[in-house]
């Protein structure tokens, strides 16, 4: 009994020192790694994904004193003016100068960034990131301009600073004839002691574009090619305001702030596995839409430098220079940022037949004439036989109304009669909807390009129109400019004559040629209710258009000019009466009562 006290005494001893090696060996230093590795992780994310926490947004100076508040760097190439901030080594001032705020001719270039402490303030920010490594440059830090006075394409600036921890942070910005920037950071460790960093990169809008809230159909807010799978990332303002935080992890790719023709986005080397990030930050009343990305982190030896590459696309979003940009410099679907839209499989070809007539007219409204052939060209088959069947249901029409009075007691009789009548004279009623079925993708897509591309901002026809993405200038309340007046000023009924009764001289065309083709349409099956509501729709749909693109209704106008000339030749071949005879010989009765 007594051995088997002290075996027990024994057993719990070892027991207790193996467990206590155990714990202090093993146990201890493992949770001492995790702890080290949590403490780096948080650190890191506290940082991240692409830059320390947005700044407090502070009161608001005018544009000149902001930028007076740095010394600064000019940028001068054929594209854009501005300058870069070397207070933070920030992109922060830009205008596009082949842009313009209207079509006015003193109208000024159309600005794109704008420096911290202005009303929307909206820069592009770069930088290092590290846990409990303090010296790193941040939006305080002043760089010195170590190269180049004046960044322009093939001649750099190189900036400069020297931390007092003994790191030596080089910047080069380098940029091309259009609105790509290369920014190459470059840190060298000076010191005695190995330091972990990661590059990051950000695009930051403080405020919301005056725009913002009215961007109809078009998207405006966060957009990026992003994720493990990656895939097309969109949040619009209101959406990245509710969600706060949208978080992915992928390698490559890019992210930025997009608006309907201009966008900033920042673009990691595509081979660099990234985190990255849109955040709302509210700070004083502003909103703070931040898009950014944080590199892989990596240790620098005493001696040693690392570097890492980050582009900046800062300009209009022209579809073929996206696509160009994707293709020379590997950036995936960069020219996805236009928003194509659900019916991108149409769009993108639509604009690409109107860039393709653009080069051989030189003018983007004889282009929509030239595709609105085309168009009626691919359907002409299908169309000739639902105008056939159309102008055969017209000829027929005087029987039906004979049936109509005969069974008006009877309708499973009518009905009876009806399609034998139809049998008979070999007529489909159901293909009277085949000529605007098929316009209607079209037209959805076209009214797409016409409000996302940036090639038809400011782009002119002829006469009074000189942009087809806007709508029509004219309107019917000042008789279409002849007298010196603004319907918009009128007292209470302005912003309706401005607004919902805006009604141009392209509209009225449009809603002439809606109503002749209506009316040489066939209204068999309606009752004279049915009859008076058809009749009115071309005047419900004339106002309804009036404030699109003058674009679309040129499109649409000249369409149906065109089923139009259709629609008459297959009529008189028929020798079915229609409005345009009709009209004929009311004005000239010698030319005959009918066709043929």
């Amino acid at each position: 009994m007594q051995n088997d006290s002290k075996n027990l005494v024994v057993f719990v001893v070892l027991a207790m020192a193996i467990l206590f090696a155990y714990q202090f060996l093993v146990l201890e230093p493992a949770a001492k790694r995790r702890q080290a590795q949590q403490q780096a992780q948080a650190a890191a994310e506290a940082q991240a994904p692409a830059r320390p926490a947005p700044q407090q947004a502070p009161v608001t100076v005018p544009r000149a004193q902001a930028l007076a508040e740095s010394p600064r760097a000019p940028i001068r190439t054929p594209s854009l003016s501005g300058s870069v901030a070397l207070k933070g080594g920030r992109i922060d001032d830009l205008f596009l100068t082949r842009y313009h705020e209207t079509v006015a001719r003193n109208s000024p270039p159309v600005e794109l960034l704008r420096p911290a402490g202005t009303i929307q303030a909206y820069f592009a920010d770069f930088g290092w990131t590290g846990a409990n490594l303090p010296g790193l440059p941040g939006e305080d830090t002043d760089w010195s301009l170590a190269q180049g006075q004046t960044l322009s394409p093939g001649q750099p600036l190189v900036l400069a600073y020297r931390s007092p921890e003994g790191l030596q942070f080089t910047r080069t910005i380098a940029v091309d004839e259009n609105y790509m920037f290369t920014v190459t950071d470059t840190v060298a460790n000076l010191g005695t002691m190995p330091v972990t960093v990661a590059p990051y990169a950000s695009v930051q809008r403080q405020g919301l574009p005056a725009d913002a809230e009215h961007a109809g159909n078009v998207h405006q807010g966060a957009v990026g090619w992003l994720g493990e799978t990656p895939s097309l990332k969109l949040l619009s303002y209101r959406s990245w305001r509710k969600k706060g935080e949208a978080d992915y992890e992928g390698r490559g790719g890019w992210l930025g702030v997009t608006d309907k023709y201009w966008m900033a986005a920042v673009i990691p080397d595509q081979g660099e596995k990234v985190r990255a990030a849109f955040r709302v930050t509210p700070s004083g009343g502003t909103d703070i839409y931040d898009a950014s990305y944080l590199g892989a982190y990596r240790t620098i030896a005493p001696g040693k430098q690392t570097t890492a590459v980050t582009r900046l696309f800062a300009g209009a979003k022209t579809a073929p220079l996206l696509k160009a940009y994707s293709n020379q410099l590997g950036i995936p679907q960069l020219d996805r940022a236009v928003d194509w839209g659900r019916l991108f499989f149409l769009t993108r070809p639509i604009f690409a037949v109107l860039e393709f007539f653009y080069k051989l007219a030189g003018n983007f409204g004889v282009a929509i004439l030239l595709l609105t052939v085309c168009v009626r060209l691919i359907f002409f088959w299908p169309q000739t036989k639902s105008y056939e069947s159309m102008t055969k249901m017209k000829r027929v029409q005087p029987e039906l109304e004979k049936l109509r009075a005969r069974y008006k007691d009877d309708p499973a009789k009518l009905q009876q009669e009806m399609m034998q009548l139809y049998q008979r004279e070999k007529i489909n009623p159901f293909l009277g909807c085949l000529p605007i079925l098929p316009t209607i993708p079209v037209f959805l897509a076209l009214y797409k390009v016409l409000s996302v591309t940036i090639e038809m901002r400011h782009a002119p026809f002829f006469g009074w129109v000189k942009d087809l993405s806007a709508r029509d200038p004219t309107t019917l309340w000042n008789l279409f400019g002849l007298i010196p007046w603004d319907p918009a000023t009128a007292p209470l009924i302005g912003g309706f004559l401005d607004g919902s009764l805006h009604i141009g001289i392209w509209a009225i065309l449009y809603g002439f040629t809606m109503w002749l083709t209506t009316s040489m349409s066939p209204q068999t099956g309606m009752d004279p209710t049915q009859q008076k509501m058809m009749q009115f729709f071309p005047l419900v749909f004339t106002f309804i258009l009036a404030n699109f693109a003058v674009g679309l209704l040129i499109y649409y106008t000249w369409s149906n000019i065109l089923a139009l000339v259709q629609q008459y030749v297959i009529m008189r071949r028929f020798k079915v009466d229609n409005p345009i005879d009709a009209f004929i010989r009311r004005i000239r009765p010698s030319s005959g009562a009918a066709p043929g």
